[in-house]
């Protein structure tokens, strides 16, 4: 048979001898959207939504887990505003503006972040914030020169005893109100490269205060660092029927941590946090030893708190009475 011969076809050689198909990539995340919405009808975020609600069905809804939350938290993030992310008041950790160097070292340290508010008689008042790097430049900056393994103790004692003001150490930050768009501001950080933004009420005070990690994270979900370790417990079982709770706890996550009988129902649309249900529910701030009734099921004893805020809270489940015994059934009669 020679070369010529039809018998003789690439079918009938040796699978050695066929060549070898290139390896087929998968398209990437944005190729993938592309190709779904080549097709699409009057809204792109409508076949958008409609390809992440199928599921895994189909190419067009081909998206692994984390590509689809990602692409879920995008298609909400128009119906999310600052107040919704930022950092509540109350756990702002800021230092004043005559601190000394070496007691804003010591603020960072406890507090765990590169960058610190700094505020002027009390948080109402914020006039910028630090970042760690100007901290160490200012440190270092008198022993500028040839690389040293060390730097003497008598260049840095002048530099740590003075204040923070006096060094020009203080960077500007962005004020904001709550109802500003989470996208917005990421777009005006992204300009501007200010990356802290104070979130002030209708009256100029301080509400909250926002870094672009937290706006970040409310795209691609929490981002912890080597620094960042678990955070507290909020909401500890004692039985059946008591916890101990941290008032800063989310409504959301309580109908988990304690069960669907737990329900907020339309509260959780005025208020987020379990201190802010107790508020709520008798339109002050309930004081230590009190107890807070008016919610199905519940009831709430304040094992501490202060004149601005509930911090501690004993939930109990009203167990309801024992159904009536024989014995008790047959005297009714």
């Amino acid at each position: 048979m020679n070369d010529s011969d039809p018998a003789s076809t690439a079918a009938d050689r040796p699978p050695s001898s066929q060549p070898a198909e290139p390896q087929q990539r998968r398209p990437g995340l944005w190729s993938r959207i592309k190709a779904l919405l080549a097709s699409r009808t009057a809204s792109l975020r409508d076949d958008l939504q409609v390809a992440l609600d199928d599921g895994a069905d189909g190419e067009a809804a081909d998206f692994s887990e984390g590509e689809r939350t990602i692409l879920q938290n995008v298609l909400k993030l128009g119906d999310v505003n600052v107040d919704d992310v930022a950092v509540p008041r109350a756990d702002i950790m800021a230092v004043e503006d005559d601190a000394t160097v070496a007691q804003l070292i010591e603020h960072f340290r406890r507090a765990g972040h590169s960058r610190l508010p700094v505020f002027k008689e009390d948080l109402d008042h914020i006039v910028g914030f630090i970042h760690i790097k100007d901290v160490l430049s200012a440190i270092t900056a008198p022993s500028a020169g040839p690389a040293k393994a060390t730097v003497p103790i008598k260049v840095l004692t002048p530099v740590l005893r003075q204040t923070i003001g006096k060094l020009n150490l203080v960077r500007e930050v962005m004020f904001v109100a709550p109802s500003m768009p989470v996208s917005d501001l990421l777009q005006q950080m992204q300009k501007t490269r200010v990356h802290m933004a104070v979130v002030v009420d209708e009256y100029g005070g301080t509400e909250g205060l926002v870094t672009i990690e937290d706006l970040l994270e409310s795209v691609v979900g929490e981002i912890d660092d080597e620094y960042d370790v678990a955070g507290p417990v909020l909401v500890k079982k004692i039985d059946e029927n008591t916890y101990m709770a941290d008032a800063r706890v989310e409504l959301q996550e309580l109908p988990r941590l304690i069960g669907p009988d737990f329900d907020p129902g339309d509260v959780a649309e005025e208020v987020d946090t379990l201190g802010g249900l107790v508020t709520d529910l008798i339109d002050r701030v309930p004081a230590r030893g009190e107890t807070v009734q008016g919610f199905h099921g519940f009831d709430f004893e304040i094992l501490q708190a202060d004149a601005r805020r509930v911090k501690k809270i004993r939930i109990h489940r009203r167990v309801p009475p024992p159904a009536n015994g024989p014995a008790e059934e047959q005297a009714a009669e």
